[in-house]
């Protein structure tokens, strides 16, 4: 057998193709949680614990500690870009930009914690901070923020406490919608506002228990006019944008549906002599991308994942069956010393042991996978009655986690999904894989907090099934909201439009700003238009393309393709067009959104191009190749 360069794509155990990884699409079949088997999810946690306690380390199901009040309050401002409000000075320029571009529900959210901030403030007798409405300069300006809260309760806030209040009285646990049947799942409005209506409705009385059905409900994204966003079709200078609103949005669904948002401090991360295990992941990236540039995920993760992939899915028992916790401390500790030279021998170990260092690799990591800041969280999403609702919300919460943690979660959720598609060969079922993870997942030695009498089986089964809501809906779960990427957008407008009043020459600046009100205004009225398409890294010419309301992008690759090989273009790079049978393939490009109130956004092959030209009149459209890599990283 040959040794495996771990520094090199292609010198990685190959991964099995066989192997096809489940969907929210696949018709599952699931048992009620007060059917299915805890057992698993023990047996991990006594692994676990054996293994901590032979190092001396102290590893528990993570719960959030308390905080002052109005502390977590700053924080949470903080977090979402709002933290100059917190002072009674300064400009309010970024303030006021974020928050104009916020639904009602968000804008709630916000007023909530300034108003709880402000309160505990004037408690400690400390400098007053402004009010939100404030801001807005909406009301009696010589009222104070307490005097408006008394005199003039916000409707919205009236009508939610009632309808939470009415809500608490039922048990509304575990619950679905047509179980088995293909719902709708709406990108298009933001999921407070969605909320929000339907609790003034009779849906919640309407819900279904889990345990009246047998299958995990299907939800399907409608494509609008402007397709679908996933995660990794927007710029990183616009994804920068997306925690921040997705942390606002969450906050608000949390409101609405009286569910509280945990979240913990920030831990500090220590340092470590080692360079594999224990060590953050930012610093394993870095270490990584110097060896192999623009590394999404550590490099020892894909090689774990690898060779899982390419001998363990067809083991029985796999991630269950545990290895021996003495080979796995040998292997981890070989590891730190031959991985990066090459010499460690990926054939000679067995597919246990792998699996156990897999596992070990997750829970050594100094920080949880998903953030100590969040992992409350992500766990508090089973305190959700419906299941819509807990997707929402873990949607979310995938959109605020820093990045490398989601691409490095993605990876795993991947792996993971690959598992449960071979259940009948290695006896894993969607179910065990979920509760043997879970205490990987949710169980952290920086984070020994004491877990209340009687709660573990509740917490257990919740973190089980957080699990497998993760595998089972992940591509719903990697998708950006429309709603979300219209708030971009009018962030890069509004920024754009701050800017420019920078110019003393105000008279051209209102002839500008007038002129180009016109040209939008013109632009929607128009049903068509001719735009040209650019591929410099192509070619040297442009496309010529002419829009009405039937163009899609799918429509503009294929234009491109066939005036490719029948006009003979002057093609700059013939290495870089993938050829099958002398002709381009069309599935092999990609049409992108450059410029204007957007960064770079890659398009959706269904995208109605004139419905994007009327959003965005002043971006360019260039088409690229396709990344050569099927996978993210």
């Amino acid at each position: 057998s040959t040794r495996n360069y771990p520094c090199k794509m292609n010198q990685l155990p190959p991964k099995s193709p066989l192997a096809s990884p489940v969907s929210e699409g696949t018709n599952s079949r699931v048992e009620p949680l007060d059917n299915l088997s805890m057992d698993s999810f023990w047996l991990e946690v006594e692994n676990i614990k054996q293994s901590a306690e032979a190092e001396h380390e102290e590893c528990s199901l993570a719960d959030v500690k308390t905080q002052e009040e109005g502390e977590a309050e700053a924080e949470w401002l903080q977090d979402a870009g709002l933290s100059e409000l917190l002072g009674d000075c300064g400009s309010d320029g970024d303030n006021l930009v974020l928050l104009s571009t916020l639904t009602r529900t968000q804008t709630a959210a916000v007023q909530r914690r300034l108003d709880t901030y402000s309160r505990s403030r004037r408690r400690k007798n400390k400098h007053p901070v402004r009010h939100v409405r404030d801001i807005f300069t909406v009301g009696n300006p010589e009222e104070t923020g307490a005097e408006k809260e008394e005199s003039s309760p916000d409707p919205l806030w009236h009508n939610l406490r009632t309808a939470n209040a009415q809500r608490k009285t039922q048990d509304y646990s575990c619950t679905v919608r047509n179980p088995g049947k293909e719902e709708v799942f709406n990108m298009d409005v933001a999921y407070s506002e969605q909320a929000a209506v339907l609790l003034k409705g009779s849906f919640l009385p309407e819900a279904r228990k889990l345990k009246d059905g047998n299958t995990l409900t299907k939800f399907k994204i409608p494509k609008g006019r402007l397709g679908v966003t996933r995660i990794g079709d927007l710029s990183a200078q616009d994804m920068k944008k997306i925690p921040t609103l997705a942390l606002i949005e969450l906050t608000a669904l949390c409101d609405i549906l009286g569910c509280e948002l945990k979240r913990n401090k920030a831990a500090k991360l220590k340092t470590t002599e080692k360079r594999l295990f224990g060590v953050p992941l930012n610093t394993l990236l870095e270490n990584d991308q110097k060896l192999l540039p623009n590394t999404k995920v550590p490099l020892l993760l894909q090689a774990l994942l690898s060779c899982l992939e390419k001998r363990g899915l067809e083991t029985e028992g796999i991630l269950r069956v545990s290895g021996s916790q003495t080979r796995i401390k040998s292997l981890e500790q070989k590891l730190e010393r031959e991985f990066y030279t090459g010499l460690f021998r990926w054939d000679e170990v067995h597919q246990n042991d792998v699996s156990g260092l897999l596992k070990r690799f997750i829970r050594e990591l100094p920080a949880p996978l998903l953030t100590a800041e969040y992992l409350p969280a992500f766990a508090a999403v089973q305190n959700i009655p419906d299941l819509k609702q807990r997707l929402q919300a873990l949607n979310l919460l995938i959109l605020i986690l820093p990045e490398p943690n989601r691409n490095t979660l993605k990876a795993l959720l991947e792996f993971l999904s690959k598992v449960v598609a071979r259940e009948n060969n290695n006896k894993m079922n969607l179910w065990n894989v979920s509760t043997v993870m879970a205490p990987n997942l949710f169980m952290h030695k920086g984070l020994p907090n004491k877990i209340p009498e009687g709660k573990e089986k509740q917490l257990a089964e919740g973190a089980a099934d957080v699990v497998r809501m993760m595998i089972h809906y992940q591509d719903l779960l990697w998708t950006v909201s429309s709603f979300l990427v219209a708030q971009v957008r009018k962030l890069n407008e509004s920024n754009s439009k701050r800017y420019q009043f920078c110019d003393k020459r105000i008279k051209n600046l209102l002839r500008k700003i007038h002129a180009d009100k016109e040209k939008v205004e013109k632009n929607q009225a128009e049903p068509s238009k001719i735009v040209k398409v650019h591929a410099s890294l192509l070619l040297k010419d442009s496309l010529e393309v002419h829009l009405n309301n039937a163009t899609r992008v799918a429509d503009v690759l294929r234009q491109f393709q066939k005036n490719l090989c029948q006009n003979g273009w002057n093609i700059v790079n013939t290495v870089n067009l993938l050829k099958c049978n002398n002709s381009v393939e069309c599935t092999n490009l990609l049409l992108y959104e450059v410029g204007g109130n957007i960064g770079e956004h890659c398009l959706d092959p269904d995208t109605y191009l004139l419905d994007l030209y009327h959003i965005n009149p002043h971006a360019e459209w260039i088409i690229k190749q396709n990344p050569s890599y099927p996978r993210m990283f």
